[in-house]
This record gives structure tokens, C-alpha cells and sequence, in this order.
């Protein structure tokens, strides 16, 4: 069985931490067996690993959000970037091409398709591995995993099966409903309705068949270049909704959406994350620190008080949700970017009147970790190393990095770094050419140190 993981999102609900490249997929918030934490992505990795299926997975995401997807994940699983984000229905197209046409994948092999930002407990990855024998029994050409409904959420969709059982491994889908309201919700539950976790699986030849179906390319690297002219659709809709040989395989296991801040506090691993405190009488609040300075919350109870390099937020946790609204139209440059060589902070970026943009970040690179091989062709580069060392290269020449060295790299030179030791530097960007932002401004030569 082949496994797609999809991975995305705007990162709105649970802003300030999260952003449109740090989607909540790949917040470090959780806590893990044997102590430290980690992020949803490599939680769900680490129980398809364990279920064995992890070498035979895949995933799906926005190319912006490659680089740290490569940091949590690792080298060794496939990641395919979107060029464009066009829905989950494109999303799955694009990895059946790539298991059809790169990987060379039988047709009659069966896919799974998963989100990475499920919180779910081992069994759930058991339930998963009964995909092949559930579809090969019933017949069906798709099935799905339902949750068993813990309240009448109007958050999830629902799957209505056609009857009821305890002891019955699958049943027939009836219907679907996405997001009803409560007293529809609730009629739902009564008559043995699951929620819907975003879980299927089917014949690869199945998912082919969807894309000649629409007219759609088979062969990977042809729907890569048409992505621009493809629709937005939801597999939901476009799919799931119209087949009617479908069933579900009940899942009564833990399962949980926490893609909003009162969702995801009941999990985080203490009331307070980061710097700082929370009083006596500030009950059922919580808070979440990444800058380096205190915050204390004092006699307010109710709250969810997040602060990082992209904003605070202060809201009661019910509330916090409308977070998603305020930002709605707003275009913010993420402050922190992760990458699979280290991270990116952003600690001051001003436009002259001119339309130069100067932007000044702390970065900080992995020992034995370099970035890629590169050129901006228009904006100059100033280094000022910290911590730390490395090496680096500039028009194919290697030159050591030290701490308290001052590096020029000209606009339109080749360059790359990397770190012998943890490194950490200042980096000062002028993007000379007016209305060029300096994060844009790039064209990537190589992967490789030697260039």
C-alpha cells in the first residue's frame, strides 16, 4: 500500500505561531514520549514508521513549504511541491501521476490518503493498514475511516453509514454532510454518523481513472507544467460525493482536529509554553512564548495569549478562532521561516523612498548542514558571523567562516554556507532594484555544497 500524506495550509487559526509557510503542521508544541516535543507532521510520521507503511509514503505540499517539510521529515521521503495551491482534489491528482508515471506503481495497488496534522493514537495507524483487505472484500472502489463523534461539532463533515453495527469491520456510506449546523449535527450522531477524518484509500488505477475522466494528464511532470490552468477542487466534492460503491471502517480510537488554539491547548504539554508566567487566578488559560522576552498574564482567566515573531495574540479561547477573519485579505510576510539547513528570523525589514527594501535577519544553520547553491540578482548580501563555524563559497571559491568575520556577497554572485559547528550570523539584505523583495530574489543553481 502507498501511503499520501497532505500537507498545507494558510496557517491563519493559529497565527501568531503559524503562517503561510510554518502551517500548523509543523509547530514543535506537542509533547512526546520520553520528554521533549514535536511538531503533528513528525508525530504522524513516527506512527506510520512504526506501522511499518512510512517507507512506502509520500507527501504533498505547497513549494513554499518544501524546505520545512524536508527539516521535520528527512531526506528519505519523496516530497512533491505544488507549484499552486489548487485543492485537495489537484493535490491527490498530482501523486497519482507521480506513483503512475515516476515510481511505476501497479495500478491495482491501493493508496491511502492522509492529512499530517491529525492527532491520533497508534491504533489509527493499525486501522489504516486494513485498507487493502477492506476494499478487496467489499468490492468497493473507495473506503474511508470515520471517527466516532465525541459532540455534535459543526467543524468536521460526517459520514452517514447505511445501517449500524458494532461488531461490522465496514459499512456502506449512505451519504456524506459537510459542516451541518448543530441540531443536523446531532440528528446525525443519533443515526450512527462518524466524522469524516479527511482519511481514504483506493486503487491507484481508480485515481487515474478520476483524472482521464476530467480530461487530465496521467504523467507527472506534464501536470506540473499546466498546474497554473488546473481548477480548485476539494476531493470531497469532486469525488468522494459522487461514488457510490464507498465504505467506511468505523474508528473508535483518539482522533482530533487541533488546527485552532482551544482545540490544541488540551495538548499542549503545560499552561505555559516559552518565557514567562500565569498567575494563581488566571485560570484555564494558556500561554505560548516564542520571542525571547517575558510575558505574564496576571488575573485573566479564560485566555489563550500567544506571542512569536509574527504578532500577539490575545483572545479567549472560544473566540481565538476569529483570528482566522481578522487576517482574511491581509498579505504578511512571515517573520520565521524554517529550513531544512536551519531557520530564518527576521528582525527588521524598511523600504527607503526610493523602493529599496533592507531586510536584517538572524540565521542560524545546522552543523554539517549548508543551504543551496545560489545567486540574487539584485540584491546584495552582508554577513556578520556570530557564532560558530563554517565555509562558504562565492563564484566557486571556498573561503572559512569565523566568528566576528564581515562576508560581502554581490548581487548577482553565486554563492552557498555552510556549517561546520551550529552557526549563527546577521544577515543584512539590500534589494537594489525598486519593488524587488529580497526573499524573491533568488535563483537556486544546485542542492549540492560543491555547486
Amino acid at each position: 500500500m502507498q501511503v499520501v500524506l497532505l500537507s498545507g495550509g494558510s496557517g491563519k487559526r493559529l497565527w501568531p505561531l503559524s503562517n503561510e509557510v510554518r502551517s500548523k503542521a509543523f509547530l514543535k508544541l506537542l509533547p512526546k514520549a520520553g520528554g521533549g516535543v514535536e511538531s503533528m507532521i513528525e508525530r504522524v510520521c513516527r506512527g506510520l514508521a512504526e506501522a511499518e507503511l512510512l517507507a512506502s509514503s509520500c507527501i504533498v505540499t505547497h513549494r513554499s513549504q518544501v524546505e520545512i517539510t524536508r527539516k521535520s521529515v528527512g531526506g528519505d521521503i519523496p516530497v512533491l511541491a505544488e507549484p499552486l495551491k489548487r485543492g485537495t482534489f489537484t493535490a491527490v491528482a498530482l501523486a497519482a501521476s507521480y506513483l503512475h508515471s515516476v515510481r511505476k506503481i501497479r495500478p491495482e495497488e491501493i493508496v491511502a490518503v492522509i492529512p499530517v496534522d491529525s492527532y491520533v493514537e497508534a491504533s489509527f495507524f493499525k486501522r489504516l493498514q486494513r485498507f487493502p483487505e477492506v476494499l478487496a472484500e467489499s468490492g468497493a472502489d473507495l473506503a474511508l475511516l470515520g471517527a466516532t463523534p465525541q459532540l455534535p461539532s459543526t467543524q468536521f463533515g460526517y459520514i452517514l453509514p447505511r445501517g449500524t453495527s458494532s461488531s461490522a469491520e465496514y459499512l456502506q456510506v449512505a451519504q456524506f454532510s459537510e459542516k451541518p449546523d448543530e441540531a443536523r449535527a446531532e440528528y446525525l450522531i443519533s443515526q450512527g454518523g462518524l466524522w469524516n477524518c479527511g482519511v481514504f484509500s483506493c486503487s491507484l488505477q481508480f485515481l487515474l481513472t478520476c483524472l482521464e475522466d476530467r480530461g487530465l494528464t496521467t504523467v507527472y511532470q506534464e501536470l506540473l507544467e499546466h498546474y497554473n490552468l488546473l481548477p480548485e477542487r476539494s476531493f470531497d466534492r469532486e469525488v468522494l460525493e459522487k461514488t457510490e460503491s464507498a465504505v467506511v471502517i468505523p474508528y473508535t480510537g483518539q482522533w482530533a482536529d487541533i488546527g485552532s488554539w482551544d482545540a490544541l491547548t488540551p495538548f499542549l504539554p503545560g499552561e505555559v509554553t516559552g518565557l514567562g508566567t500565569i498567575s494563581a487566578d488566571s485560570e484555564d488559560t494558556h500561554l505560548v512564548n516564542e520571542l525571547s522576552i517575558p510575558v505574564h498574564v496576571i488575573g485573566a482567566p479564560g485566555l489563550i495569549v500567544a506571542a512569536g515573531p509574527d504578532g500577539i495574540l490575545v483572545a479567549g479561547k472560544e473566540q481565538a478562532k476569529r483570528i482566522k477573519e481578522e487576517l482574511e485579505g491581509q498579505v504578511m510576510r512571515p517573520m520565521i521561516e524554517e529550513k531544512r539547513w536551519g531557520c530564518s528570523r527576521i528582525l527588521d525589514c524598511t523600504r527607503t523612498a526610493e523602493g529599496t527594501e533592507i531586510t536584517t535577519s538572524k540565521v542560524a544553520l545546522l552543523s554539517g548542514r549548508h543551504t543551496s547553491y545560489h545567486l540574487h540578482p539584485h540584491t546584495q548580501e552582508m554577513w556578520s558571523v556570530l557564532s560558530g563555524s563554517g565555509e562558504y563559497i562565492i563564484e566557486g571559491m571556498v573561503h572559512p567562516a569565523t566568528v566576528g568575520e564581515m562576508i560581502t556577497v554581490p548581487a548577482g554572485a553565486r554563492h552557498l554556507l555552510r556549517a561546520t559547528t551550529h552557526l549563527e550570523l546577521i544577515v543584512v539584505e539590500i534589494a537594489s532594484s525598486p519593488g524587488t523583495s529580497a526573499t524573491e530574489d533568488i535563483v537556486r543553481i544546485s542542492d549540492n555544497w560543491e555547486g
